[in-house]
């Protein structure tokens, strides 16, 4: 599965041991199609309770993860031609977990839209729907191999019923895997222009482009999926990442300083939305950073390592932090 990547922490990576808290409690689990016993790909998954309101994409296989403190949850999915489910969890303190498993159930008497949009027509032909399923099955393989299986089989699918949007959302997101930017574009741009409510797509199409440097598009393309879904928090972040990556490398403050006050706020709103999204404390400590306020900037990465303390920045922010601290303290002696 494509991986937003917050740019990296610029020090040079070296082995640092450094003390990290322990990690928070964990609400996890896995969706999957009741009528096909599929994984459910891409999928927002709401937890809203104690700690504050997160959401979170599952992954290939269908499986999503929620970082959270002890408290009383609701967990819930929702995907237009299926029926809303929802969980409650009670977390009475440290050593408590929970594991939920959804089962997405078609809305509807022997029907499986798969769209909500009418523009997208009559149900999607068993054929296609064939295809669609071992597209599934391969990719749930993070293999090269098995990415190159599943688009060949969701080609078919397409080529069979060319308005298959859940179909096109998915092989968008396969070329990003393989890293054909052209193709994946192309592939989440029809996805709206079928169905322009598809979040989702706009999402992933502004990844597309933040990856290829486009900022601009990758801009509206994110704007226009929260104008859809407003309490992403991980579209939030993505926005604020837009922000940072645009002016790195521009020395002069007076050009790259309006657009760090852009991102930092976007990173804040990701933040309330989600306070435990552990790339935003990374993005939000770089900010900060940035701006000379280091001790602030020490607790965002010593929340991102308490977090993710395995994550791909770790070891980085990890050397980081242990600089800041080592300065902080020379600066406090008499």
């Amino acid at each position: 599965m494509f991986r937003p990547i917050v740019s990296p922490l610029i020090v040079t990576a070296f082995l640092a041991l450094c003390a990290c808290p322990v990690l928070a409690q964990q609400i996890t689990g896995q969706v999957r199609y009741t009528d096909t016993g599929q994984a459910a790909f891409n999928l927002i998954v709401k937890c809203d309770g104690t700690g504050a309101r997160s959401e979170v994409f599952t992954d290939r296989s269908g499986n999503f993860r929620f970082n959270v403190t002890p408290g009383h949850y609701t967990v819930s999915i929702h995907m237009p031609g299926y029926i809303a489910e929802e969980r409650s969890v009670d977390l009475v303190d440290n050593f408590s977990s929970e594991y939920i498993f959804f089962r997405l159930k078609p809305d509807g008497a022997g029907t499986k839209p798969l769209n909500s949009n009418p523009a997208v027509g009559p149900n999607v032909p068993p054929a296609a729907q064939e295809e669609f399923e071992k597209a599934e099955a391969a990719l749930a393989s993070e293999k090269k191999e098995s990415v190159e299986e599943g688009v060949q089989h969701l080609e078919k699918a397409i080529s069979i019923y060319p308005k298959f949007v859940q179909a096109l959302l998915r092989i968008g997101t396969a070329y990003m895997d393989l890293a054909q930017w052209d193709k994946a574009e192309q592939a989440l741009k029809k996805t709206v222009e079928i169905d322009p409510k598809a979040a989702n797509a706009y999402f992933a199409l502004s990844e597309v482009y933040l990856r290829q440097k486009k900022y601009d598009q990758a801009e509206k393309a994110i704007q226009d999926g929260l104008a859809i879904e407003t309490h992403s928090a991980q579209s939030h972040l993505t926005l604020a990442r837009v922000y940072w990556e645009k002016v790195a490398g521009v020395k002069e403050e007076a050009q790259w300083r309006p657009s760090l006050e852009k991102s930092y706020q976007k990173v804040n709103q990701a933040l309330q939305l989600d306070a435990n999204l552990a790339a935003a404390h990374l993005l939000k400590g770089n900010l900060l950073f940035k701006v000379r306020r280091a001790e602030d900037a020490l607790h965002e990465y010593e929340e991102y390592l308490r977090l993710d303390p395995q994550g791909q920045s770790a070891e980085q922010t990890r050397t980081l932090a242990d600089k800041i601290r080592k300065a902080l303290a020379q600066e406090k002696k008499p």
